[in-house]
């Protein structure tokens, strides 16, 4: 039988600022990655056996994906799998945190020699944290993007670059950079003679995601965006220890841009970033992403799939599952929102909007092909829909 199970952490990419693990943190990591994907493919199937056979034949029919949740909470299988899933979360947030705390010191002075004085990082010390990234321990992560232990931390960012191979079984590839492969792929597949000099990244964290954008446009300006100056600093000592020279870093709020000139951008793109904002924020940052959009360019948002009438209410309610089990509040409004609509009203017409999908499918000698993986890891999979637009030159 073919092993179809995460790659071992030994092959993930130890990049100049990578957080040195031990072997039993290695070990760790593997454990808690081989239980996310036992509990994807052998207990999960069985929370929808139980919904078919004991619980849905014997409760009203429901209306809503919260129909079958109130439903499935009170199964007993539901709450083993949800608590266990739960769990691995915790317990990665857990090893991460060590992991990182215990070279805190060494990690936070190597990223200070990186970036003082650098131009490419621009930091604002008197940013106002919008409360929907302040209030949240976003996916369990203590502090989420934005908290520091001492000034110059750097700790929370590395935890994130060194253990959502957890979350994803690797499916993000060996730097974590698969959405960002995706997202190229797609451009080069679609718009093969698209040539951006200005690219801008909102809520590109650490930019993992960004690199790949970088080095395939090595002649573009590339703007990475976020609140978090933890997760810049990290992101501008890991792009120069990887080679990659064209990326600036920012901090800033996606929903007050004005920094930036308007019709300043090419392309400007997103991520999974829209799910950890608010629905008093989106409307800004569409208006924004349109503001900043030059003639002829293209914007692209990233995300999981929205909750259409094409989903089952039982795939809504388990995907849900993140909005209520895993701190991201948003995800379960966020998912039935219609986007076409927030972008129409940004300023773009109906018929330029753009959408379609790409997966991340990236070290194909050591990491599954989780695009063509029969197992769906809801909300976990590296596999994303794109909601986007073009502003067509007059």
């Amino acid at each position: 039988m073919a092993y179809d199970g995460p790659p071992d952490y030994r092959n993930v990419g130890e990049h100049g600022m990578f957080p040195k693990t031990t072997h039993d943190e290695k070990a760790r990591f593997n454990f808690l990655a081989h239980l996310n994907r036992h509990l994807a493919s052998k207990i999960l199937p069985g929370v929808k056996t139980a919904y078919d056979t004991r619980i849905a034949p014997n409760a009203p029919k429901p209306e809503t994906r919260h129909d079958v949740r109130k439903q499935l909470v009170n199964d007993p299988l539901f709450q083993h799998w949800s608590a266990l899933r739960r769990g691995t979360m915790e317990l990665r947030q857990q090893a991460g945190r060590w992991v990182t705390i215990r070279q805190g010191e060494e990690m936070n002075a190597r990223a200070k020699q990186l970036t003082e004085g650098d131009p490419r990082l621009a930091l604002d010390p008197n940013l106002e944290i919008p409360n929907y990234l302040s209030q949240i321990d976003h996916h369990c992560m203590p502090g989420s993007y934005h908290d520091e232990i001492v000034p110059g931390d750097v700790t929370g960012a590395a935890n994130y670059d060194c253990g959502i191979f957890v979350t994803t079984g690797g499916g993000l590839g060996r730097y974590n950079d698969g959405g960002g492969h995706a997202v190229v792929a797609w451009m080069k597949e679609n718009r093969p003679d698209f040539s951006p000099k200005r690219i801008l990244d909102i809520g590109g964290g650490l930019g993992q995601n960004v690199l790949p954008i970088a080095e395939a446009y090595p002649e573009a300006e590339v703007v990475c965006v976020d609140t978090g100056a933890p997760v810049l600093r990290y992101g501008l000592a890991r792009a120069k220890l990887m080679g990659v020279e064209n990326v600036r870093f920012v901090q800033a709020n996606a929903e007050d841009l004005s920094m930036f000139e308007d019709e300043s951008f090419d392309w400007v793109q997103s991520t999974m970033f829209l799910h950890e904002t608010s629905v008093k924020a989106m409307p800004k940052i569409m208006a924004e992403s349109y503001r900043l959009l030059a003639q002829g360019g293209i914007v692209m948002h990233v995300e999981q799939p929205q909750y259409g009438d094409d989903m089952p209410l039982y795939d809504q309610a388990i995907r849900d599952w993140d909005a209520y089990y895993n701190n991201e509040p948003f995800w379960t409004k966020m998912h039935e929102l219609d986007l076409d609509q927030w972008m129409i009203e940004a300023g773009f017409n109906r018929k330029d909007l753009l959408h379609g999908g790409v997966a991340a499918v990236v070290d194909k000698d050591l990491f599954p092909e989780h695009a063509k993986d029969e197992v769906e890891d809801f909300g976990r999979k590296a596999a994303w829909h794109i909601v986007g637009g073009e502003k067509k030159a007059a």
